[in-house]
């Protein structure tokens, strides 16, 4: 009896040996690599899951926003900021304020075509990364000829002369610079890794096509949307950039109080979220944007108008650098997963 004891027991103790030996080999067994979507790959696949997501955005109808614990509508997530559409309206088009859905269509596959001229299966390293180009993202499809809707031309306005003598002397100053000045003077904010790039506005315009090198929309172009209790918070990918936006219709800061994002204040209109930003630092909007001034002021309005898309609308009044004030109107799609990558940012560059 006792022998057979000895031999069940041992029985026992090699089949837990060998089973805890399989389970480390199943462990250290690599699993299989995991298939890239063919949207990275293929620009045909990617055009038509845009086309697709497009219509489907265009048909819905009365959707309704979700609301936040607190009550406040669902802006949470990770939306991107890229897109083909033009700033401004290309002058042969005249007056035509929207493409037909075909022609919407078409002018998409175009521009995706010519963006995906590098093999994507290519490591590359330029003003874009492997399955981060606009057409991989989620970049869709525009029925409006222009970012700008006001003016109605779809243009920007005429700057003022004050603006038109800064930027003739900017260009002359560049002709003249040590093309390593960039990275030797800390003026360079992005490339110094002080500020990124589109903080805000957060949609500027298509690339390719775009109407300048800081209006294009890049590789970093997600922005994830954090709601709390009373304040939206948005992380730009670019340098990780944060505004951190309070919702309660508070005054803004003193005139004399500059920040470098500047001072953004909230309040809510029905389901739009409508944030109005002054007090900016003298230096980032002449660095980011368009060559405006530190009196820039930017009207921005988030709405919600589907599952997978918020309207995104701004106002932009810079009385140093425009005649008049310009708005723009236009769409974010939902990137999935909601996750922004790491911005590595090193200041040799």
């Amino acid at each position: 009896m006792r022998n057979r004891m000895l031999q069940v027991a041992s029985a026992l103790m090699l089949a837990m040996v060998v089973a805890l030996s399989m389970a480390v080999v199943v462990a250290q067994t690599p699993s299989a690599p995991k298939a890239l979507p063919k949207t990275t790959t293929s620009t045909d696949d990617a055009i038509k899951a845009s086309a697709d997501a497009f219509k489907k955005s265009v048909e819905l109808k009365n959707y309704a926003v979700p609301k936040k614990p607190w009550g406040e509508p669902d802006l949470s997530g990770v939306w991107l900021t890229a897109t083909y559409t033009r700033l401004q309206r290309p002058p042969e088009l005249g007056d035509k304020e929207f493409y037909t859905e075909e022609e919407a269509i078409a002018e998409y596959k175009k521009a995706a075509e010519s963006d995906a001229e590098v093999d994507p299966r290519t490591v590359h390293y330029d003003w874009k990364e492997y399955a981060m180009d606009a057409w991989q993202g989620g970049a869709t499809p525009n029925l409006r000829t222009s970012l700008i809707v006001d003016p109605k031309n779809g243009r920007l306005p005429p700057l003022v002369p004050e603006a038109q003598q800064r930027r003739a002397a900017a260009a002359a100053a560049a002709r003249q610079r040590d093309p390593a000045a960039g990275v030797k003077t800390f003026g360079n904010l992005y490339t110094r890794c002080v500020l990124g790039l589109g903080a805000l506005p957060l949609v500027r315009g298509g690339m390719p096509g775009a109407d300048s090198a800081a209006a294009a929309a890049g590789v970093t172009a997600e922005a994830f949307f954090f709601q709390s209790p009373g304040y939206l918070t948005i992380v730009m990918q670019s340098n990780n950039d944060v505004r951190i936006i309070p919702v309660d219709n508070r005054p803004h800061l003193p005139g004399q109080v500059r920040v470098w994002l500047g001072d953004s204040r909230g309040h809510w209109e029905g389901n739009t979220l409508v944030v109005e930003t002054a007090n900016f630092n003298a230096k980032t909007p002449a660095t980011n944007f368009l060559g405006s001034t530190d009196a820039l002021q930017i009207v921005e309005r988030f709405t919600r108008v589907g599952p997978n898309t918020v309207r995104y609308q701004y106002t932009v009044t810079d009385p140093k650098t425009w005649t008049r004030p310009w708005s723009v109107d236009t769409t974010m799609p939902r990137v999935e997963p909601s996750m922004i990558y790491e911005f590595a940012c090193h200041e040799q560059n």
